[in-house]
């Protein structure tokens, strides 16, 4: 499974940015998607979950009622809606999918929220 992440950039503080996530390959094996981040000089962190049957998520205690995590399985591309960022929301953003026996990350895209 390769994973291409896109959608990062600049956004002041209170603005919104879209992430996309494109799978390809044998995406029929993946029991679920997710986004994870990693700012500088911290261990990357899960930001929220969605599993690929049901369209079960989960989300970070710091995102919830701002981040919107959906998936469109017709286009095998995962989305995370953000809004009211903040500059702790900095960060470089990783696609994530796993199967029963491998997890797949994408390559990255940098979110910069100014204050």
């Amino acid at each position: 499974v390769q994973l291409v992440e896109s959608g990062g950039g600049l956004v002041q503080a209170g603005g919104s940015l879209r992430l996309s996530c494109a799978a390809s390959g044998t995406t029929f094996t993946l029991n679920g998607m997710g986004w994870y981040r990693q700012a500088p000089g911290k261990q990357r962190e899960l930001v929220a979950t969605i599993t690929t049957g049901g369209g079960s998520t989960n989300y970070a205690d710091s995102v919830k009622g701002r981040f919107t995590i959906s998936r469109d399985n017709a286009k095998d591309t995962m989305y995370l809606q953000m809004n009211s960022l903040k500059p702790e929301d900095t960060a470089v953003y990783y696609c994530n999918a796993f199967s029963t026996f491998q997890t797949y990350w994408g390559q990255g895209t940098q979110v910069t929220v100014s204050s």
